[in-house]
């Protein structure tokens, strides 16, 4: 690929924006829950390496996934703005900024936390980049793929406090599955058109109705909701975490369920979209308190 004709010399905040902060910083802190709710002993050193590790692999995945889609991202009004498709900075920088990350971040979680934290985030590098990025131009079931590599953050958190992963371990992941389809269905519907533009068949261009998108989003939202009361029903968090996660889950039904109706569908997929940034720290949260405080 040719590089773009660089506006100007590439500056940090260039090469910061590629990494993605804002959306690198939730793997990091459902890594973060995994690694609380699996409630280790005390090592303050194992916890700065897990935190920098997962922020290491985070903004290196972010940046390889633009570098893969730069093409794509040129054509799209959400995206053309980025650092590569703009010029602001070479594609070539692009790409060993991402690979030294996410190698940085592999060898400091198999050196200083455990190799399977290590494991799982080289699951995770792999799953994202190998198979969610290009499934993206092929397959409509793209969002459920992404939502499997967004989902193993936990594991690594769950694996470096525990050196395994248990039954809860695997339950925060299918938390993470769950949650990221009526959460990605909502901004692919609010950017279909952007989708439709670049040949995306996710199913918000394959389906013009709304009918699937919004429906698939419910199924979704309450197959979250049932496994968010699995640790109540398990034993594993108390009663207090499955009322919370009892009146979050009514409220992202709610959301989902308005979700179905024509009209007013696109204000509805923003605010059901909302409702899901809200929703997650919400329930998770309520789950690492419940398990410092009052689980067994």
């Amino acid at each position: 690929m040719n590089d773009p004709a660089p506006v100007a010399p590439p500056r940090f905040g260039d090469y910061l924006e590629l990494t993605k902060p804002r959306l690198s910083l939730l793997s990091v802190l459902t890594a973060l829950v995994g690694y609380a709710a699996a409630r280790p002993p005390g090592d303050p050193l194992k916890l700065f390496c897990l935190v920098v590790g997962t922020s290491l692999a985070a903004a290196g995945v972010a940046t390889l996934n633009q570098w893969l889609e730069q093409d794509t991202d040129a054509l799209m009004k959400r995206t053309a703005q980025r650092p590569i498709p703009t010029g602001k900075v070479p594609t070539g920088s692009a790409f060993v900024l991402g690979m030294l990350l996410c190698i940085a971040a592999l060898f400091l979680l198999f050196a200083r936390v455990n190799p399977l934290a290590a494991l799982f985030t080289l699951l995770t590098i792999i799953s994202y980049l190998c198979w969610y990025t290009p499934a993206k131009r092929w397959s409509r079931w793209s969002t459920e793929i992404g939502a499997i590599a967004g989902a193993f953050p936990p594991l690594i958190g769950w694996a470096a406090g525990e050196g395994r992963v248990s039954a809860l371990g695997w339950i925060l992941f299918a938390v993470l599955f769950f949650w990221q389809v009526p959460h990605f269905m909502a901004v692919a519907w609010t950017y279909r058109a952007d989708y439709a533009g670049v040949n995306f068949p996710m199913l918000s261009v394959l389906d013009q109705s709304g009918a699937w998108v919004s429906g698939w989003s419910l199924v979704n939202t309450a197959a979250l909701v049932l496994v968010t009361f699995l640790p109540a029903w398990l034993g594993l968090a108390s009663w207090y975490y499955f009322g919370v996660a009892a009146a979050g889950g009514g409220w992202f039904l709610w959301r989902a369920a308005r979700f179905l109706r024509t009209e007013g569908r696109d204000k509805a997929a923003r605010q059901l979209f909302f409702t899901s940034i809200g929703y997650l720290p919400l329930v998770l949260g309520a789950l690492v308190a419940d398990r410092l405080v009052f689980a067994p």
